[in-house]
């Protein structure tokens, strides 16, 4: 690459794993850092090498704990107060983008509030994947390079050349989502209705289209508790599908997702690796299957890099 200012990847902990694949994809090295721990659990993150007028990609998904998010955040800073030309914050993984709106009185807009910590810590571009909701572009007043992971997913779909296949959607709020792919592979969109008693517990669930002799993708965001797609998969099975798989960017997968999607009527679970898999060794992952996004954030880093299109990036 040549270019006027530098390019330097760093990761924060908790995507090392990824930034080395995006880094190897682009053929450089990852940037060296450090943490400093101190006894009472404070942390201070270092970039151990010059980054003056360099644009610097740091790579974190805003997993759980809040460290994660805040360890971001003070690399950003590290960045800019060494002088660095631009620093983009690449976030496979955007958290508290659950919280995108106020769906009850007095509650905060955590996805708003990630978006100005950004912004005030110095970030001057962010790339991520598969938003929870397309409208956290608009809390940003710096460019947001909206990735979708379509496009790792749906050359394997068609590889799995399955007769009769349809896309459905685990509930209403993902029916734009499951459209889209059901649109671009052309085949029927079957539609799950839930009613949810409270935060990660489902109550009933029926479903809005033909299921019977169908084999079945239900396509979401992210998987947290797996209680959703479970209770989809063993619901569209009783109603005479042939088989049940679920597909997902995100793959949070907390509390009792393992046993879920292990016990469930669910065939395999896609994912990509945006999380690093956080499976115990006795936790049983033989449905799982994950791709890759690193080519995809590689390609869209070069891009942005070299002042090029990245619309050509984007499957919908």
């Amino acid at each position: 690459m040549d270019h006027q200012h530098q390019i330097k990847i760093f990761s924060c902990r908790s995507s090392r794993y990824l930034a080395e694949k995006i880094a190897s994809s682009l053929g450089l090295e990852l940037g060296r850092s450090s943490v400093t721990i101190f006894s009472d659990g404070e942390f201070q993150p270092a970039l151990e090498e010059s980054v003056r007028g360099a644009t610097v990609f740091i790579v974190q998904s805003t997993i759980p704990p809040v460290e994660n998010i805040f360890e971001l955040l003070l690399m950003i800073d590290a960045a800019k107060r060494a002088s660095a030309y631009k620093v983009i914050a690449v976030m496979p993984y955007f958290g508290w983008a659950r919280q995108d709106r106020k769906d009850r009185p007095r509650v905060p807009i955590g996805a708003k509030m990630v978006a100005n910590l950004l912004e005030a810590a110095g970030c001057d571009r962010v790339m991520t994947a598969d938003l929870h909701a397309d409208q956290i572009q608009g809390f940003f007043d710096i460019p947001v390079d909206h990735i979708y992971a379509s496009s790792i997913f749906l050359p394997y779909l068609r590889e799995l050349k399955l007769d009769n296949m349809s896309i459905a959607a685990p509930d209403m709020g993902g029916a734009k989502r499951a459209n889209a792919y059901s649109r671009i592979l052309g085949c029927p969109l079957i539609i799950c209705h839930k009613s949810r008693e409270k935060a990660n517990v489902v109550g009933s669930m029926t479903a809005i289209g033909d299921v019977e002799g169908k084999n079945i993708i239900i396509i979401d965001d992210m998987i947290d508790t797996a209680g959703t797609i479970t209770k989809a998969a063993d619901m569209l099975m009783e109603k005479g599908a042939l088989s049940v798989r679920a597909l997902a960017t995100h793959a949070v997968l907390s509390g009792p997702a393992y046993e879920r999607i292990a016990s469930s009527a669910l065939k395999e679970v896609i994912i990509s690796d945006t999380i690093p898999l956080a499976a115990l060794p006795e936790q049983d992952t033989t449905k799982i299957r994950v791709l890759s996004v690193s080519e995809i954030f590689a390609d869209v880093i070069d891009k942005v890099y070299n002042y090029k299109s990245i619309s050509t990036s984007f499957i919908f």
